[in-house]
């Protein structure tokens, strides 16, 4: 799916928030979609109103990252973005 993707469209609350928040920076966030190893769940628990996926991944820098996610307009719509928890990180690394 993510490979009819043409960009990222983000919305400057979420970007501003998830950079007060979890100080992840917009950037820093797409990256996670262009390193390999990349995992995309669907995110059926949140998939109310749109279909939404989260990833796990890691940045340019081997930061990894929890990334929520939507797709409008064939763009990737980041949510959130924060570091992996410790569960997160123990599938990232037992799936890769």
């Amino acid at each position: 799916m993510l490979n009819k993707v043409n960009g990222f469209d983000w919305d400057d609350a979420n970007r501003e928030k998830n950079w007060k928040k979890h100080k992840v920076f917009y950037l820093e966030a797409e990256q996670i979609f262009f390193n390999q190893p990349v995992f995309v769940f669907k995110d059926d628990k949140h998939s109310e109103n749109e279909s939404r996926w989260y990833c796990l991944g890691k940045t340019n820098q081997t930061r990894k990252l929890f990334v929520v996610f939507t797709i409008r307009n064939l763009k990737i719509r980041v949510i959130s973005a924060r570091d992996m928890h410790k569960k997160e990180r123990e599938i990232y690394e037992k799936k890769k």
